[in-house]
């Protein structure tokens, strides 16, 4: 084997890597009504922004899967393409996820954070009409495909007002560095050591919300 074809055969193993979470098994189950999606919808008082999440392996650093939080005027949501955090109190439709309170987002956010992988939070406020925009096409995009997760994404940020910088991206890391390079982006990283099993942890939030009640609901 050549240099060249060793360095290939490298790439092509982190492309893989970097896609793997994307490219699992999709846990979406049958879409929820919208009667129950508008239900649980939550306004938040902070201000709209859009949030994109990073899912980074920690032993090779790799981005796993990508997906945002769309905070408009009107409700604030989590486009979750491709994605396997399904919460049974958290209506999905097409891999939007709705009734989004600060307690469930910290769910979600935990349930991606563990032993083998850290979440990068990325945040930046925009004007309501870019929000409101943001949250139309995530709505309007319909279910993503198995490997697609950061793609997809990128390609709905780049119809934003004030996000055409963000360029095509396959792989999370690409478009995680791009996104940091928006003005006004503000960033926390979560880590946590519980185990690796995701499931497991989405089983124990949902069972402290059927015994309380999913707060702010």
């Amino acid at each position: 084997m050549t240099l060249i074809q060793g360095l290939r055969a490298i790439f092509a193993l982190g492309a893989l890597l970097s896609m793997a979470a994307c490219a699992g098994t999709q846990m979406s189950g049958p879409n929820a009504t919208p009667e129950e999606a508008a239900r649980v919808a939550y306004r938040s008082s902070e201000p709209p922004s859009i949030t994109l999440y990073t899912m980074i392996n920690n032993r090779t650093n790799n981005g796993a899967h990508t997906s945002i939080k769309v905070n408009a005027p009107t409700q604030q949501v989590i486009f979750d393409p491709a994605g396997s955090a399904r919460f049974q109190s958290v209506p999905e439709i097409d891999d939007v996820l709705y009734g989004i309170t600060p307690e469930v987002e910290q769910a979600y956010e935990s349930a991606h954070a563990r032993s083998a992988y850290r979440v990068k939070i990325q945040r930046v406020q925009v004007p309501p009409a870019v929000a409101e925009r943001a949250l139309q096409l995530v709505q309007e995009n319909g279910p993503v495909g198995p490997a697609a997760c950061t793609s997809q994404t990128a390609r709905l940020l780049q119809k934003l007002p004030g996000f055409e910088s963000i360029p095509n991206a396959l792989f999370p890391n690409k478009l995680m560095e791009a996104f940091a390079e928006l003005p006004g982006v503000e960033t926390r990283e979560l880590r946590e050591e519980d185990g690796d099993d995701k499931d497991l942890a989405i089983q124990r939030i949902e069972a402290g919300w059927a015994a309380n009640g999913v707060p702010d609901r």
